[in-house]
Formats: C-alpha cells, sequence, structure tokens
C-alpha cells in the first residue's frame, strides 16, 4: 500500500515584493527533496507554475506530488 502527499513550494513573498518576481532558490528546494527522502518520501511528478501575487507580482512555485510505502 502507498501514502500520497502534495505539496506546493514556493519562496517567501520578499523577492516578488522588491524584485517583481521571485524564483525558486535551488538550494534550499534540493534541501526540501531531501528532507523528505530521509522520511522515505520520493518525487513522483512536479509541475512548475507562475503565481501571482498581489495582482502585480510573480513567483515560481512547484506542484511536487510524493510517494513512500504506507
Amino acid at each position: 500500500m502507498k501514502q500520497y502527499k502534495v505539496v506546493v513550494y514556493q519562496e517567501g513573498m520578499f523577492g516578488s515584493l522588491v524584485l517583481g518576481a521571485s524564483k525558486v532558490d535551488p538550494v534550499r528546494f534540493s534541501n526540501f527533496l531531501n528532507n523528505n527522502a530521509k522520511e522515505g518520501w520520493r518525487v513522483v511528478t512536479m509541475e512548475k507554475d507562475i503565481r501571482r501575487m498581489l495582482l502585480f507580482w510573480t513567483r515560481e512555485a512547484y506542484m511536487v506530488i510524493l510517494e513512500r510505502d504506507a
């Protein structure tokens, strides 16, 4: 039997407000994935999304679907 978890990973609002757009930091995203891997989760799929924030700003986000044995 499998267990699934869906996570929307995105950076904070600060980069978007200051720079007009915020991209995901690859080091922090790697740490997020590695921390979940330590708990037995593995990435099944992920999708990149550009999300609007406060009408004029955008930020990059990833919807990540994780799986592990229950």
